[in-house]
């Protein structure tokens, strides 16, 4: 008999249960690929605000300056350096212009960013380009005595040393800082004599450059100490610093000192034609320099040293040597070009008599102290230093004296701190006992930018 076999039916996937069971897994496997593609937008494309502007951008399509650098930065002040792969922004100056006319006008340090427009309208002239793969050793010439010193910057320094006449670097050795604030420290070091029982005392006449006792003594050093006032030094053992033109005063200074075991630093970091008549060439044993008051580039970190002894520029090369193991090549090779076009504006043709730093420097400052002499008599309550023109070998004619800072001093009754009396009416100003000096008188930049210069003449003006 044959047997019967009885197939099971197969379960119907159109039936409900199983069209519940084929949906589910269809609406995951959906879920999980639609957050795939979310997550993919999210990470590969750049968020998008609420304007419909990518976030880190801004109207223009360019990197947003705030998520590159720290410091604000207003609108305009942005240069951009593009190429085909991505836009990198580049911040021109640190700092913000005041927002209003009731702004706080911060003239309390020396940003030379006045100068910003004359660079401005050099167009590529002060432009270099740096390779991924040039300047990347410590070594810039093993020949030279200063081995982190690039050529092509020693070259530019004593070609624009020749030009403006004011110092005679031919016969010195070229140290390269960090700023003409490691020169000083380097100096330092290389005149104390290491087998020195006391400490030497570092001094310089009052009113002198604020840094100066903060740098002297930052280090604790057992080898020099600041003292003060050079007018007040006893011993005949002892390095007097002479700043010339006077960081703050802007007068013209010799050393006050005359010892045989006496050393000198001069600071000539003003001693250029747009603040003072070029009189002679110095030549010192120790002359110190710095990039940021000659040109304006203060965010190079550059400043140069001429110094006649051997013996001494070994030490100080030594000091920078421990210090920093040498000088930024970046920095000196833009400096090394902002120089040449500073001479080649002088040297080579110019029919349109453009392109030329001091020209330009000088006629900024003889307007800008012009309309602060203006307000302070309008004013009635301050005062300034008066100065004496002098035949300017550079300019072959006779200049006027246009100083980096104003020492300003409050002559009002009731008034005796002067920055205190200042800030109340938001100005912000360097109080005098910073420089050994009386606080009724304070240091204003001169350095700053148009508009905010403008400004705080306007402020200085109606205060009575």
């Amino acid at each position: 008999m044959a047997k019967t076999s009885k197939k099971m039916p197969r379960r119907n996937r159109s039936s409900p249960q199983g069209s519940l069971v084929g949906l589910g897994w269809e609406l995951l496997v959906f879920g999980s690929f639609a957050l795939n593609l979310v997550a993919i937008a999210l990470f590969a494309l750049p968020s998008l605000d609420r304007s419909g502007t990518p976030l880190g951008l801004d109207s223009e399509g360019s990197v947003a300056e705030a998520a590159l650098v720290a410091s604000p930065h207003s609108e305009g002040q942005k240069e951009e350096m593009v190429s085909e792969e991505e836009e990198i922004s580049v911040s021109s100056t640190s700092g913000s212009l005041p927002a209003s006319k009731d702004a706080v006008i911060n003239l309390d340090h020396g940003d030379p960013t006045m100068y910003e427009s004359f660079w401005k309208g050099m167009g590529n002239r002060g432009d270099i380009t740096i390779a991924g793969w040039q300047a990347i050793s410590y070594f810039s010439d093993v020949t030279n005595l200063c081995w982190f010193l690039e050529p092509e910057f020693d070259h530019e320094i004593r070609r624009l040393h020749r030009l403006v006449g004011n110092a005679i670097a031919d016969n010195h050795f070229v140290i390269v800082g960090t700023g003409s604030t490691q020169l000083f420290q380097a100096a330092l070091y290389a005149l104390s004599p290491p087998d020195t029982p006391e400490p030497l005392s570092v001094v310089s006449a009052v009113p002198y450059y604020s840094s100066y006792p903060a740098v002297t003594d930052y280090l604790r050093s057992g080898l020099y100490r600041w003292a003060g006032d050079a007018s007040a030094c006893k011993g005949n053992a002892y390095i007097e610093l002479v700043c010339s033109p006077n960081n703050p005063d802007g007068s013209i200074r010799e050393a006050v000192l005359n010892s045989e075991n006496g050393m000198t630093i001069y600071d000539l970091a003003y001693y250029w034609p747009q603040y003072t008549p070029i009189t002679r060439a110095e030549d010192y044993d120790i002359m110190l320099f710095t990039v940021s008051k000659t040109t304006g580039h203060a965010g190079s970190r550059v400043g140069w040293a001429l110094v006649r002894n051997k013996d001494v520029a070994k030490r100080m090369i030594k000091f920078i040597e421990l210090n920093s193991i040498g000088v930024s090549k970046d920095s000196q090779l833009r400096a090394a070009k902002i120089f040449k076009a500073i001479s080649d504006g002088y040297e080579l043709p110019n029919p349109e008599n453009k392109y030329k730093l001091f020209n330009f420097g000088r006629q900024h400052m003889s307007m800008r102290w012009k309309k602060l002499r203006e307000a302070v008599k309008v004013s009635g309550i301050f005062s300034l230093p008066e100065f004496q023109p002098s035949h300017c070998k550079f300019a072959r004619e006779r200049t006027e004296t246009y100083p980096a800072f104003a020492w300003l001093k409050c002559e009002k009754e009731g008034v005796e701190d002067c920055e205190s009396f200042l800030r109340s009416h938001k100005i912000l100003s360097r109080n005098g006992k910073h420089f050994g000096a009386d606080r009724k008188y304070v240091r204003i930049s001169m350095l700053d930018r148009d508009h905010t210069f403008d400004l705080f003449v306007e402020r200085l003006s109606s205060l009575t």
